[in-house]
C-alpha cells in the first residue's frame, strides 16, 4: 500500500515504527548501558550517543535486508555465541570500579563496539517487526527509527544511573542477554524444526543461556580479581 506524505495512514505507521523500536529496544538500552556505565562521566554521555546513533543507522540497513538474512542457515547460531561472549564479558567487568583511570578514548571505543556488535545481533528478529511497520517505505522506516534515537539514549542513561545504585541490575542484564542467546540459537532455520517439537525449548533454552553467561560472567570476575590482586602484590 502507498502511503500518502504526512496523511493520516502516514502518520500512524510513523508512530507504529516508533513504538515499535522502542518496544524492542529494551534489551539494546541494557547492552548500552553496561558497556557504557564504567567509562568517565564526560565519556558517558558520548558513548551512549554515538553507539546509539550508529546502531540506529546499522538497524535501517539490517532492517531493509533483514527477511532475507534471516533465512540464511547458521547466522542465528553464530549469533547467540557472539551474544553470550557480549554477555559474559559485560558480566566479567560489573564490579570492577575503575572508571575515570585514563583509558577514555580506548574506552568509550570499545563501548560503541560492543554496542554495536550488540545491537546487530539482537536486531535480527526485531528488525522484522519494524519493516513491517514501515509498510514498504523506506523513507518513512528511516524517520521512524532516527525519532527513536533520543528515546533510546534517555533509556540507557536512566539504566547507567539505576546499574550505579545497584549493581545486581548487571548480572540481570547479563541474564538478559544469554536468555536471548539461548532463543535465538533454537530459532535458527538449521534447527528450528527440532526444537518446535520439543515442549517449551525456548523457555529452556533461554534459562540455560541465562544460567551459562551469568556463570562464566562470575568464573570471569573472579579470575579477573585474582590476577588484579596478585598484580597488586608484586
Amino acid at each position: 500500500m502507498e502511503l500518502v506524505l504526512f496523511s493520516g495512514a502516514w502518520w500512524a505507521a510513523l508512530g507504529s515504527i516508533i513504538l515499535a523500536n522502542i518496544v524492542l529496544s529494551g534489551d539494546n538500552a541494557v547492552v548500552i548501558a553496561m558497556a557504557a556505565r564504567k567509562l568517565p562521566d564526560g565519556q558517558r554521555q558520548k558513548a551512549v550517543f554515538w553507539g546509539s546513533a550508529a546502531a540506529i543507522v546499522m538497524r535501517i540497513i539490517l532492517t531493509l535486508v533483514a527477511v532475507q538474512l534471516l533465512q540464511f542457515p547458521y547466522l542465528k547460531i553464530v549469533g547467540a555465541f557472539l551474544l553470550v561472549y557480549i554477555g559474559v564479558q559485560l558480566m566479567a567487568e560489573g564490579d570492577e570500579d575503575d572508571a575515570g583511570d585514563g583509558k577514555d578514548v580506548h574506552g568509550m571505543a570499545a563501548a560503541v563496539r560492543t554496542i554495536l556488535i550488540a545491537d546487530l545481533v539482537m536486531s535480527l528478529d526485531n528488525v522484522i517487526a519494524v519493516a513491517a511497520a514501515a509498510k514498504d517505505n523506506n523513507m518513512l522506516l528511516i524517520i521512524g527509527l532516527a525519532v527513536s534515537i533520543p528515546l533510546i539514549v534517555f533509556g540507557s542513561t536512566l539504566l547507567m544511573k539505576v546499574m550505579d545504585k545497584f549493581p545486581i541490575i548487571i548480572t540481570l542484564g547479563a541474564a538478559l542477554l544469554g536468555f536471548l542467546a539461548g532463543e535465538m540459537f533454537v530459532t535458527d532455520p538449521v534447527d528450528k524444526d527440532f526444537f518446535d517439537k520439543l515442549t517449551d525449548s525456548h523457555v529452556y533454552a533461554g534459562l540455560l543461556g541465562a544460567a551459562v553467561v551469568v556463570g562464566l560472567g562470575l568464573y570471569q570476575r573472579r579470575k579477573n580479581a585474582r590476577a588484579s590482586a596478585k598484580d597488586a602484590t608484586g
